[in-house]
Formats: structure tokens, C-alpha cells, sequence
């Protein structure tokens, strides 16, 4: 017995099967309580395996994704957002848009919660097992230009490219030089109909031009991402940053006002 319990857990590893092989005494164990047929034991022991790489699949993709992890739809509230756009985002949670390479832009005033709300789609597309990068866009911008100088510009998109969306967060806080410009729009047109790009800006589209610089460079990267997107319309929302500031003062007002 004890010759076969070492070969059980020597092929157990030799399978790459290393969870069951460490758990496969207790279940034994456990098996010959409760009086599990074979198959019930065989069962148990798959179910176990499946579990335990899903999970371990799902700490590697939240770990590459870099996603901020405090930004989840448990910290989100979305009832300031309005029936029509808080439906939007419930549609992204379900995933689908990926698939169909179809791109995201949230467009708001700072402090709106664009970056809250596609970070939090980002944390649903790692937990349905999907590939996610979230990226400032002045971060990706110096990297790709980087990886230009040093003639490694197609090794980094393919690199990009395995990541099924990638976030780029605050596109419109960076001016770029026409360098940088031209990176920008390299990676947009790479992933143009193949993969998704969320993005999140405090520019409407007539004043992309800041980015872009020259208009028919403007005009063919609006056309590249608009084209098969959503847009999540943020402009009319007031920031929650002010509206927090505001009742602090009020707060502080109302507690130096004799009784």
C-alpha cells in the first residue's frame, strides 16, 4: 500500500497535478468516512484541481493586469450616475464587449469616477478570466517611446497585444510631443478592430487635437476608437471630490453655529 501511495502521488506530479497530490490523503480520508463511491471520490478530487487552478489563474491575471485593487464595484456607488449610464456600465460587467474587440470611452470632468468605474469593469473581466492591463496613458506613452529607441516598438505591442482590453487611464491629462503622438496612435491602430481599449479623458472629442496634435492624425484616431464603441457619457456629473468638500464644510459650519 504504501508503494502505491507513493506512485499515486508521483503521478499525481507528473501530471502537473500538484494540489491533488498534496491533498489527496485528506480526501481519502474523508472518502472512506462518508462512504463515497469511487466516482463521488473521483469527482471530488477534479472539482478540487479546477478550483484551485482558477484560482491561482485568477491571481496571476489581477496581478499583471495591475488594476488598482481599492477601485471594485463593492466601493462604487452608482446611483449618482443616472438610470441611462448606470445601465451602460451594469451591460460592460457582463464582459461581452471584449469578445467583440468593441472599445470603451468615459468621458467626464476629474473627479466623476471614470477611473473608478472602468477599473471596477476591469476587477469583472479578471474575475470572469479574461486578460486585462490597466496603464496610465503618460506611463504607456514613455514605455512604447522607449521601446522604439531601442528598436523593440513590434516585441512590445505583441507583447500588449496577449492582453484581450487594456485600460489607459487619463488620456487626455498628457500633451505629447509629436514622438509620443505617434506611439499613442501606433497602439491604437494595432488594436483598431482586434482587441479593446477602455479609455477615460477629460477632453471631448473636438479637443483631441491637444493630444494628437496634427488634425488628420486627430481625425484618424477618434475614427479608429470611436468606431464599434460605447462612450459613457460623464460630462453632466458633478465631482464627487467637490461634492465631499462641500459637505465638509457644511459639517464645519454647522458645528460653530451656537445652539
Amino acid at each position: 500500500m504504501a508503494n502505491r501511495h507513493e506512485d499515486l502521488t508521483r503521478l499525481l506530479r507528473a501530471l502537473q497535478l500538484h494540489h491533488t497530490a498534496v491533498g489527496v490523503d485528506e480526501l481519502a480520508l474523508r472518502a472512506a468516512k462518508e462512504g463515497l463511491t469511487h466516482a463521488a471520490f473521483l469527482y471530488e478530487l477534479v472539482q478540487q484541481e479546477v478550483a484551485y487552478r482558477e484560482q491561482r489563474r485568477f491571481e496571476r491575471l489581477l496581478r499583471a493586469s495591475r488594476l488598482p485593487r481599492e477601485k471594485t464595484f463593492t466601493q462604487l456607488d452608482l446611483s449618482p450616475f443616472g438610470p441611462l449610464l448606470a445601465q451602460q456600465i451594469e451591460r460592460l460587467r457582463e464582459g461581452t464587449f471584449v469578445q467583440q474587440a468593441v472599445n470603451v470611452i468615459a468621458v467626464g470632468k476629474p473627479g466623476t469616477g471614470k477611473s473608478h468605474v472602468t477599473a471596477a469593469v476591469g476587477h469583472v473581466l479578471v474575475a470572469q478570466g479574461q486578460s486585462v492591463y490597466w496603464t496610465s496613458t503618460a506611463a504607456l506613452v514613455q514605455h512604447l517611446l522607449a521601446a522604439k529607441r531601442d528598436l523593440r516598438l513590434p516585441r512590445e505591442l505583441a507583447r500588449l497585444d496577449r492582453f484581450g482590453c487594456v485600460i489607459l487611464d487619463d488620456i487626455g491629462y498628457v500633451q505629447h510631443s509629436r514622438d509620443e503622438m505617434e506611439v499613442l496612435f501606433t497602439f491604437l491602430a494595432e488594436r483598431y478592430e482586434r482587441r479593446s481599449v477602455i479609455l477615460t479623458t477629460n477632453l471631448v472629442f473636438s479637443e483631441w487635437d491637444r493630444i494628437f496634435k496634427d488634425p488628420m492624425t486627430t481625425m484618424a484616431a477618434i475614427d479608429r476608437v470611436v468606431h464599434h464603441s460605447v462612450i459613457l457619457d460623464m460630462m453632466g456629473l458633478e465631482s464627487y471630490r467637490a461634492k465631499e468638500a462641500s459637505a465638509q464644510k457644511a459639517a464645519s459650519a454647522a458645528s460653530l453655529t451656537p445652539a
